[in-house]
C-alpha cells in the first residue's frame, strides 16, 4: 500500500502566473497557511474573504485535521488505531469516524483482490522510506510480518474492533488523508468558505471555482522530475483529486530502487508498468480518490481500468513507465509538449 506524503499533484496556479491569474477576481487577497500535520505538509488557501474571516476558516480546517489525526494515526499515542495495534488481540472500542474508515478499508480490500490491505502495518514499519540510503529489511523479518497481514482478520462488533492476530498492525495511510480532506471540506464550508483549495499532502479538494466561470488547473507531475515538470493539466471545480505514484519515496540499494508501494502478499515493492495513477471525483469523495489511486496502482493498468470502468463518478489518468497517458471514464487532460 502507499504510505503517502504525496505532493505529486502540482498546482499550476502556484507557478509564476499566480498573481496575474488572480487579479481582477475579487478585491480580497487569498490567505494561505501551511502546517505539518498527518505526517506531511498541509496547505489551506482561502479566497474572497477578509483576512480575519479567512484565518478563522483556515484554523477550523487545521483543527479538524488534528481532531482526526488523533483518532486515525498509528503513531499518536492514545489514538484509536494506536490502541488497536497495541491491544494484543483484545477488542477495542473506537469512535464512529474510525469505524467508518476501517469499514471502507475493508471494502477496498475486497475491491482490490486483497492488494489494498489496511493490516499492512507490521510490514510498512520495517521499511524506512524517509532515507533513500536506508537498508532493505531482513528477508526473514519481512516474511514474518507478511504472515500478520490479512484484512479479513479484522472483527467488528458494534463499535468494538479486534485483530485476530495479536501481532497485526492497522495502517490507514492509504485512505485516512482522503477521509480527513472530506471532513475538512465540510467544516470549512460551514465556516463560510466558498472558494478555497485544501491540499493535505497531495490529497487536493477545490471548493468552488478559481474565478467565476473558470476552473482550477491542476498539473500531473512527470514521474521522477522532483516536482519540477508536468505531463499535463486537469481543469476542475468543486472536485477532489489525488495521485498515487511509485516515485515519490524509495530506497536505493545495489543499483535497485525499492518504491514505497508495498505488496501485502510479498512485503516488497509492487512491480508493474504503472508509475502513477491520478483519480478525479466530485467534492466530498476525496477518500475514494485516495484509496482508488492506491488500488489501481497496485492492480496495474488492465485490472485498474476494469475496476474504474465499473464505477460511476470517477475518472482517472494512468501514467506508465514510458510516460504514456491512459485516460479512463472520460478524464480530460491537456498534455504538455
Amino acid at each position: 500500500m502507499v504510505m503517502k506524503s504525496r505532493t505529486m499533484l502540482l498546482f499550476l496556479a502556484l507557478c509564476a502566473g499566480i498573481i496575474i491569474t488572480q487579479t481582477g477576481c475579487k478585491n480580497q487577497e487569498p490567505v494561505e497557511q501551511t502546517e505539518f500535520l498527518l505526517n506531511t505538509a498541509c496547505t489551506i488557501t482561502v479566497y474572497d474573504l477578509k483576512e480575519k474571516e479567512a484565518q478563522a476558516v483556515i484554523q477550523a480546517g487545521f483543527d479538524c485535521c488534528r481532531q482526526y489525526e488523533n483518532l486515525l494515526s498509528k503513531t499518536v499515542e492514545g489514538s484509536d488505531i494506536y490502541r488497536l495495534n497495541h491491544a494484543k488481540g483484545q477488542p477495542v472500542e473506537v469512535s464512529g469516524p474510525t469505524l467508518e474508515v476501517i469499514k471502507q478499508g475493508i471494502r477496498y480490500g475486497d475491491l482490490s483482490e486483497g492488494m489494498f490491505d489496511i493490516t499492512i502495518g507490521a510490514v510498512s514499519d520495517l521499511w524506512d522510506f524517509t532515507n533513500v540510503n536506508a537498508p532493505v529489511p531482513d528477508e526473514k523479518k519481512i516474511q514474518a510480518a507478511v504472515k500478520t497481514v490479512d484484512y479479513k482478520q479484522i472483527k467488528i462488533q458494534g463499535n468494538q474492533v479486534r485483530l485476530e492476530d495479536p501481532k497485526a498492525h492497522v495502517d490507514l495511510g492509504g485512505i485516512a488523508k482522503g477521509y480527513i480532506a472530506d471532513r475538512v471540506t465540510e467544516v470549512m464550508e460551514l465556516q463560510g468558505a466558498e472558494r478555497a483549495i485544501i491540499n493535505l499532502g497531495g490529497n487536493i479538494v477545490t471548493i468552488g471555482e478559481k474565478e467565476e466561470g473558470k476552473p482550477w488547473n491542476i498539473g500531473v507531475e512527470r514521474p521522477y522530475s522532483d516536482r519540477t515538470e508536468i505531463l499535463g493539466s486537469v481543469k476542475i471545480s468543486d472536485a477532489a483529486i489525488s495521485t498515487s505514484g511509485i516515485y515519490e519515496r524509495f530506497i536505493k540499494q545495489g543499483g535497485k530502487l525499492y518504491n514505497h508501494v508495498l505488496n501485502p502478499k510479498t512485503g516488497y515493492s509492487i512491480e508493474n508498468s504503472l508509475d502513477s495513477v491520478t483519480i478525479l471525483a466530485a467534492k466530498g469523495r476525496s477518500m475514494d480518490c485516495d484509496a482508488l489511486g492506491t488500488v489501481c496502482l497496485m492492480l496495474g493498468a488492465e485490472k485498474g481500468r476494469t475496476l474504474l470502468e465499473g464505477m460511476e463518478g470517477v475518472r482517472a489518468v494512468f501514467v506508465d513507465q514510458d510516460e504514456n497517458l491512459q485516460t479512463i471514464n472520460g478524464m480530460k487532460i491537456e498534455e504538455t509538449h
